[in-house]
Order: structure tokens, then sequence, then C-alpha cells
């Protein structure tokens, strides 16, 4: 309210970005008194239904955040302004996408949590889109178009209702985030049955300090009592998240099985007093830290390491082999993680490491077909795009079969891509 009074006042001349919260049903008009500056408009968590016609009038406007409103359908006067490129409208009550509504330099757009049964062919005419964030919809297929969409390299379009993943989705060059869990096509492979893991009662815990929380929930350090054991508690939210939903998450935790670069599942909390789902798994060393941050707006795919990381290359090294075995693993479990990243790995400083989060992971079928190779290969590029940012933060000479593996785990070319085992090979030689 003080930001919303602040800019009525017309103290906010300049600003480069606005953050407005305050149970907004008009869009405020003099936000256009900011039109010679603003970059950033950030409406999320207001009752909006709709932007004015003339929203163009903001020429610097790249980046729209308007999730947790009422819009209806994706307003038509996002097409008109020039520099928008990242637009955020989650968890409203969209079930129209009019093409109208795509300016041309899209770059990411993020349409997760709301009702969207079909989109406009028109997206696959927008040939910087990077970043598709489409999970929990109605969608039953997706435009071919998206063929043409050669720098696509993130897509989440978990909770739909897609019977099938299209030939070309599987042969974008650049695609190397891909999440389609809690689909038809997904749970027709989808483990099921008994899986051995050791169901916990609730009441044998006791919960300590909040270590972190995420998206899709708020793990706590806790006491496994019985053992007087030290754990983590991860409890999971039930709403939907950019990556899907959280239980798909937790389902793939459990999948994954045993593998010394993953984090112990310890058991399946039972009894919990409000229903909520929660995993018990081992308690992660302090010495273990994130690999590097989240993309920013700038970045939009590439994670960000701080200015001076550097690695040695026995440390990069081990950290390579370590996500390639993990990797390996995890595909013959019919598995691909969905977000291998350095944000999403925790390391320590003898190159130690462990992938975490599996909020974006996806079934496939464990019998090599041309698709479960393709969602491999997928995944190879996201390895690719690791093993070169290790590479750039190494010190002293990188040999040349290493240089040779990052750039064929990153061609165009998916199938042509190597498998993991056959990246172990190589890395084990080195």
């Amino acid at each position: 309210m003080t930001t919303l009074a602040q800019l009525k006042a017309g103290q906010l001349a300049g600003a480069t970005r606005l953050d407005l919260a305050c149970g907004l049903t008009e869009f405020p008009r003099e936000i256009f008194e900011l039109a010679d500056s603003l970059e950033i408009l950030n409406l999320t968590g207001n009752a909006l239904t709709s932007l004015p016609a003339d929203l163009h009038r903001l020429t610097h406007l790249r980046v729209l955040f308007c999730s947790d409103n009422a819009f209806t359908e994706l307003p038509e006067c996002l097409g008109q302004c020039a520099k928008l490129s990242m637009i955020g409208f989650k968890a409203n009550r969209i079930s129209h996408v009019p093409a109208a509504a795509l300016p041309p330099q899209l770059r990411w757009l993020i349409l997760t949590d709301n009702s969207i049964s079909q989109l406009p062919d028109e997206l696959g005419q927008r040939p910087l889109l990077q970043k598709l964030m489409l999970a929990g919809n109605q969608l039953t297929h997706l435009p071919p178009s998206l063929a043409n969409c050669a720098n696509l390299e993130l897509i989440r379009i978990a909770s739909n209702r897609l019977t099938h993943l299209p030939d070309w989705l599987l042969t974008l060059p650049s695609l190397t985030w891909l999440a389609y869990a809690g689909n038809p096509v997904e749970m027709a492979v989808t483990v099921t049955g008994d899986d051995g893991t050791p169901n916990i009662p609730w009441s044998e815990l006791e919960l300590g300090e909040v270590l972190g929380e995420g998206a899709s929930g708020i793990i706590h350090k806790a006491i496994w009592k019985p053992q007087a054991l030290p754990v983590a508690v991860k409890l999971y939210k039930g709403t939907i998240t950019s990556d899907g939903s959280p239980l798909h998450e937790m389902h793939a935790c459990i999948a994954a099985g045993l593998h010394p670069n993953l984090i112990k599942v310890q058991g399946r909390v039972i009894g919990h007093p409000q229903g909520q789902a929660a995993l018990v798994m081992s308690l992660i060393d302090p010495s273990y830290r994130n690999l590097a941050a989240l993309p920013s707006l700038a970045s939009c795919t590439r994670d960000i390491y701080e200015p001076d990381t550097r690695f040695s290359l026995d440390v990069a090294l081990r950290m390579a082999r370590g996500i390639a075995s993990v990797a390996a693993h995890l595909h013959l479990q019919g598995i691909t993680h969905g977000d291998l990243y350095g944000h999403n790995i925790l390391w320590n400083a003898t190159g130690d490491c462990l992938l975490a989060d599996f909020g974006a992971a996806s079934f496939h079928a464990t019998t090599d077909t041309l698709e479960s190779r393709a969602l491999q290969r997928i995944e190879v590029r996201a390895f690719g795009v690791l093993l070169g940012e290790l590479l750039e933060r190494g010190e002293g000479a990188v040999s040349e079969d290493l240089i040779e593996l990052q750039k064929s785990c990153c061609q165009p070319d998916v199938l042509a891509r190597p498998s993991f085992e056959e990246i172990e090979g190589v890395l084990s030689s080195i």
C-alpha cells in the first residue's frame, strides 16, 4: 500500500521496477507516468481481471508478472508491447489464450495452473521462445508449430491431459529440460505397487528447525525417535508448482532407489494429523552446498554462479562422473530427472555431489524405444550444459576429450548424442 501511495503521489519517477500487491481490482493509470523507465512490472497477488488496451505505452516494459489474479484470458494488449519478453500469469482462471496476446519478442511464458485446453498455433511463430511453463492445465495436445522453436530449451507440461508426446517435441535441437509427469502418456508407464519403502509413523518424528523451503514443500531437521537418528523430513505441499505436482515428485524420489549420488529416502510418513504427504530422508552433511543459484530474469535458462567460483580439474571431473553415474542409474529405472541443473546439485570441496529436487522428474518406458532413447538424450544435453559450466570455471588445461564430450552432448541431433553409459566411459578414461 505504501508503494501505491508513493506511485499516486508521483514519488516513483524513474523507477525501472514496480511491485504492487494490494488487492487491486483495476490497473492503476498512474503506472503510465513511469512509461519512460519501467522495465519490470509485478502485479502478482491482486484481483485483476483485465489490463488496459494501451499497455503498449509502457515502451520499455520487458517483464510482466500477473500471477495469482482473476484473469480468464491472456490479455490481447500484451501482443502490442514491443519489448515484452517475459510473461507470467500463473494461478489465474485462464481458459483462452488469443494469438494476439503473444508479443513478438516472447522468450519466457508462464501459464502454470490455469484451465487452458488449447494454445494458438502462432505460439510457434515466436522464434526467441526459450522457456515455456504450462503445468497444471487441460491441454490434450501442443501446437505442432512449436517444432519451429529452435531456441526452446525448457518445457513444463506436467499435470495436463496429453496422451502422447509428439514426435517433433523429441527432436527439438535445443530442448534440455522437459517435465511431463501426471499426463496419461506418463502414467501409463509409472511404476505401481509395493516399492518396499518403510512406513514411518508421524508420532515417531520430532520436528526441529526449517532447513529449507521450495515450491513443492518444506524441509525440517528432525529426530527419528526410535533410532534417535537425526534426519530430514520433507512435508509436501498440495498445490501445483511450475514443474508439476509435488506428489509426483515424492513418487519419483522413492522410485529412484539407492545411489551414492542421491539423498537416501529412509521412509514414507504415515499418520500426519492433516493427512499431509511427507518423506523422511537422510540428513545431508553441512559441508555440502548448492553448486549454483537459480537462473535470473536475464539468464532465463542458465544458472548463476558466484563470480569467483573455480574448480580444480580433479574436483570438476569427480562431480561430472558422479552426476553422469546417477543420471545413468535413473534412466535404468525409467526416470528422467527433468531439472538436471547446478542449482539442484549439492557438492563439497572434494567434489562429492548429490543430485536433489525431483520436482520435474517423469517416468518413461524402461525398454529401448526411440521415444525412451530421445527422452534420455534430451537429459544428456542438460549434462552437456552443466559440464560446460564446470569446464568454464576449471583451473588448468582441459583435455580435448572433455571438450569433445561436451560438444557431443549438446549437438542438435538428439539421437546422435551419447548415452550416459557412454559418457561414463569417456569420463573414466580421462
